[in-house]
């Protein structure tokens, strides 16, 4: 439901009953709306850092691992039914100036995936500089425009073009 209509625009009563469960349930797992939408986003979070880490971690070259992690992203966020994009980048970005628990939250979470990005290129035979971490704040970037981009409705063959042009940048 939240990445359907974002934080604001859903009802508690739509969140009741995709949880199947009735308000006071609700409250009694996660205090309120916030904490529900919090506990999502890192769920999220926490999932897809362990997928991005088993595909950096793998034995091909970097340029493949990565390769593979953004078409694994676009195919998520183009997956009918599902409506297009990341919700971290999708919806969280826009409550973060009224919610700022939510913005913390998101930061967390990308923060996340710029370590596991980090800890592929440590495990590569790239040159030393740029350094793992700018690398990482520069696949982290792709990754959060393939979301974007996505949400605004860009067809899949177009987000893989735009990836398969920025890896051999990343890892120069």
């Amino acid at each position: 439901m939240f990445l359907v209509k974002g934080f604001a625009a859903a009802s508690l009563d739509e969140l009741c009953a995709a949880a199947g469960l009735n308000r006071p349930s609700l409250y009694a797992a996660f205090g309120d709306k916030e904490q529900l939408y919090i506990s999502m986003l890192r769920h999220i979070g926490e999932k897809s850092v362990e997928a991005m880490d088993a595909v950096l971690s793998g034995p091909e070259p970097i340029e493949r691992r990565l390769g593979r992690l953004y078409k694994g992203a676009i195919d998520l966020y183009t997956r009918p039914p599902n409506p297009p994009g990341c919700i971290i980048v999708g919806t969280a970005t826009v409550e973060s100036p009224s919610h700022p628990e939510i913005g913390a939250a998101a930061n967390q979470i990308l923060a996340s995936f710029e370590k596991a990005f980090e800890r592929g290129f440590i495990n590569s035979d790239l040159k030393p500089v740029p350094s793992p971490a700018e690398r990482a704040s520069m696949a982290g970037a792709v990754l959060y425009a393939t979301g974007i981009r996505a949400r605004l409705g860009v067809a899949a063959w177009e987000l893989r073009a735009f990836t398969r042009s920025m890896v051999p940048l990343i890892c120069r």
